[in-house]
């Protein structure tokens, strides 16, 4: 069987290993000068492989249609996946938080396990060419579609049988840029509302962002807060970052990833207040944090307030700290009071920020949105509506958590579509 996958990135490559595997004449068609631009920027060029986590935590780890993974998770695991790279050559290592990375660190080194393997199974690789249309062909008496192969800027290539693992549209640099949805959306498929997910979110106050730009906490918690709902749109503990924009990190995608499917959210969070509100001292209750309070303030009793902080928060945050807490800096510390010490007590475990908007696609880790999923069978990755047509990754309707749920998801789609059905 002559099959052709469309996409050199992770999933477009796991599908054309699994296809030639088994014993099909395989092409794989990239736009780019090179494969898998977007594998070597994950885990900031260290690539988070996957996660050690048991498989069906990787579903509770996907709010993007989570559930429809269950037969590709079952197909191809992380253990799988690890047990690839290590025939490979290459030996892992997990780090918090279940994450798998290379052990050189070195995401050029994944990719390279995967070339490598391309070149075993003489899998034929070509480079910067442009698919521009699937090419398909209407049975009226069977009334079923099939695919009869693609047309690129340099011509026609015949096909038994078509992979389309094109990816979403974040990181456009990388050769992701939708071309993919334009393709299914030309012979009937629907793509959903294509949305920024695991994507930094921008704040209201701008001085905040300069003054703590750059400003990394550890062991915070969050909630996202609808406060016109009263409700609780995520919740999570972990790390986070300041930018010269609003907040990101670890908890802030994830957190993202909710906001962007929350039903009361439209497109630019207009005439909503959602609130971030941060614990910055969430191993402690407050009655706990007002005794160290008081342990450092009988230390510090002859100091200025604002010289009373440096053992409980880091120098950065001091000074919002001092200016949200309405006492004056220059009080002696022996004077403060208790009310004011009960608010000051508050403020650290109730540290707000009101967020403005989701920033866009193109600084997004990945897509929300794509192939509708009622429109692809499960077990195969086959399109429902075009007979030999596949679908493999970030260009469907699926997106999970970062911790390497999403590499995940792509090797394991990639896997299934490429097995000969």
């Amino acid at each position: 069987m002559k099959i052709i996958v469309i996409g050199g990135g992770p999933a477009g490559i796991m599908a054309a290993i699994s296809a030639s595997q088994k014993g099909n004449q395989v092409i794989l068609v990239e736009k780019m000068s090179t494969l898998g631009r977007k594998l070597l920027i994950t885990g900031k060029g260290r690539c988070n492989i996957t996660s050690s986590l048991d498989m069906e935590e990787f579903i509770k780890n996907t709010p993007g249609n989570g559930k429809f993974l269950y037969s590709c998770f079952k197909s191809f695991t992380n253990q799988d996946i690890v047990k690839f790279l290590k025939t490979q050559g290459l030996e892992v290592k997990e780090e918090r938080g279940n994450r798998i990375f290379p052990v050189t660190d070195k995401s050029k080194d994944v990719l390279d396990c995967f070339i490598k393997k391309l070149k075993e199974l003489k899998v034929q690789i070509i480079y910067n060419t442009k698919v521009e249309e699937i090419l398909i062909k209407t049975y009226e008496k069977e009334n079923i579609s099939k695919v009869i192969g693609i047309r690129t800027n340099k011509g026609k290539i015949e096909a038994d049988k078509i992979i389309l693992a094109t990816g979403g549209k974040s990181y456009p640099l990388t050769g992701s840029t939708g071309d993919g949805y334009k393709m299914a959306k030309d012979i009937g498929h629907t793509i959903t509302m294509i949305k920024p997910s695991l994507v930094p979110l921008e704040i209201y106050d701008k001085k905040l962002c300069k003054e703590l730009q750059g400003l990394s906490l550890k062991n915070v918690s969050i909630k996202l807060i609808d406060i016109e709902k009263e409700k609780i749109i995520y919740e999570d503990f972990g790390e986070m970052l300041f930018t010269h924009f609003g907040v990101s990190g670890p908890i802030i995608l994830s957190a993202s990833a909710h906001l962007v499917r929350y039903k009361n959210i439209d497109d630019k969070l207009k005439n909503k207040k959602i609130i971030l509100k941060i614990d910055l001292k969430p191993a402690i209750t407050e009655e706990k944090l007002n005794q160290r309070l008081l342990r450092d303030f009988e230390e510090f009793k002859n100091k200025q307030y604002k010289n009373s902080l440096t053992k409980i928060l880091p120098q950065k945050l001091i000074p919002i700290i001092i200016e949200k807490s309405n006492i004056d800096e220059n009080k002696k510390v022996n004077e403060i009071k208790k009310e004011e010490r009960t608010k000051l007590v508050k403020l650290l475990k109730n540290f707000e920020l009101e967020i403005k908007n989701l920033r866009s696609i193109e600084e997004a880790i990945i897509t929300s949105g794509g192939i509708n999923i009622k429109e692809i069978n499960p077990k195969t990755m086959e399109s429902k509506l075009v007979k030999g047509l596949y679908f493999a990754g970030e260009i469907i309707d699926v997106d999970s958590y970062t911790g390497g749920f999403n590499l995940q998801i792509a090797y394991s789609t990639g896997y299934m579509a490429g097995l000969l059905n």
